[in-house]
């Protein structure tokens, strides 16, 4: 096990100023069969740049722009626009013999399953997008019920292993499942603290179907569940009614998660109403991000177990990535920006390694031996594999917190 010293310094958060956006242009295209309606969200600025004299390929994406998941969606926006400016400054990318430019059109779906349906349609309706970056599972879904009649590979930010389960061939998932996760986290938070959880989720699909995996797997380790509840975050700002529910029979390990800002204001509430045990954090919030969000509280989130932070990790395959964002954004780069540079590396190698930029079936097959293509600096995580399935096999590391420090622990420890 590594330690590493809490990062405390009190760094602004970049919430829904980060991009601007302007009104879309109205469709009157009807929706394909059992696609989900929605009116479609509005267009973000285009910030991308691309190479002059070279044919353009749009990348899409439809994410929580605004709202209260702007932080979180901002953050993959920034990984992503990071990626295709490098790879533009470097001339673009050789198809077939045919110099090409990326360039990202974004479209605010707020979270929404909704929105991002209607988004994803209108992404390869108007933009002829062949990629469209989509980062929650809802939206995931959503677009999974037409994204192989439209023949667009749908790029997915979730960590919901049936996203590459159910025989959409057109799908890649870009971080580990979640449940990998469940078990390690149980184990440790038990042995530290003792056996009794109480449940907190947001109350979202995401956050239901974590809880859904992690209570057999407590229960199965000896433990038990004395509360099963949940928060509304796009509802919820007082978080005191819902968390002394969630205290009300004494538990040891209190499980939350959600994205990083609410998720620092649960636990932050319950410290205050006398919680001493520990933390069970979904992958979605970040620690380090949540200590950012209290101003430096290792009181809080002292004994958390959670996803490792991408810069608590820094190695020769991100550390160029790590500065460089620092420098343009002024705050540390979560995994979903890591993810998502990395992996516009990956496809736009796949295009290549495919020999078009159009074919959403080629570039899919091409997947793994694009990942092997990308160069060692650009490398965020140890990534084995894109597997048949469409999944990135990344190798796994928990993050927990001793006496006020981040520690790194192997699965294996």
């Amino acid at each position: 096990m590594k330690k590493m010293g809490m990062f405390l310094g009190g760094l602004l958060l970049l919430m829904t100023t980060a991009c601007s956006e302007e009104d879309p242009s109205s469709t009157d295209t009807a929706a394909p069969p059992g696609a989900p309606a929605g009116s479609g969200g509005e267009e973000v600025e285009e910030q991308t740049e691309v190479v002059e004299g070279t044919e353009v390929v749009n990348i899409g994406f439809s994410g929580p722009l605004s709202g209260a998941g702007a932080y979180y969606g901002n953050n993959t926006l920034n990984g992503l626009t990071m990626a295709i400016d490098e790879i533009n400054a470097d001339g673009g990318i050789e198809v077939d013999g045919e110099m090409h430019s990326l360039n990202l059109v974004s479209l605010d779906d707020q979270y929404l399953p909704d929105e991002t349906g209607a988004n994803a349609r209108r992404l390869v309706q108007e933009s002829d997008t062949p990629v469209i970056f989509v980062p929650h599972s809802g939206g995931t879904y959503a677009t999974q019920i037409f994204n192989e009649q439209d023949e667009v590979l749908l790029a997915s930010y979730s960590s919901e292993p049936e996203i590459t389960q159910q025989g959409n061939d057109l799908t890649m998932r870009i971080p580990p499942t979640y449940d990998a996760y469940v078990e390690p986290f149980s184990e440790y938070q038990m042995e530290r603290f003792g056996p009794k959880l109480s449940m907190l989720p947001p109350s979202t699909e995401f956050g239901m179907d974590w809880a859904e995996e992690l209570k057999p797997v407590w229960e199965s380790l000896g433990g038990e569940v004395v509360h099963e509840g949940s928060v509304d975050y796009s509802m919820d700002t007082d978080f005191f009614t819902v968390v002394t529910n969630a205290l009300s029979d004494d538990p040891d390990v209190l499980f939350v998660g959600g994205s990083s800002e609410p998720t620092a204001q649960v636990m932050q509430q319950a410290r205050e109403l006398g919680f001493e045990g520990g933390f069970l954090i979904m992958d979605q919030a970040k620690l380090d991000e949540i200590d950012n969000v209290l101003g430096g509280a290792p009181d809080v989130i002292d004994g958390s177990v959670g996803v490792a932070p991408l810069v608590y990790d820094i190695h020769e395959g991100n550390e160029q990535f790590i500065h460089d964002y620092q420098e343009e954004h002024g705050n540390d780069p979560g995994s979903e920006a890591g993810y998502h540079y990395y992996a516009v590396y990956i496809i736009a190698e796949a295009m290549q390694e495919a020999g078009t930029v159009e074919d959403a079936h080629a570039i899919r097959e091409n997947l793994d031996d694009g990942l092997h293509q990308v160069p060692e600096d650009k490398r965020i995580y140890d990534v084995s594999e894109v597997d048949e399935q469409g999944g990135m096999t990344t190798e796994l590391r928990m993050a927990v917190v001793e006496d006020g420090e981040i520690e790194l622990v192997d699965f294996d420890d």
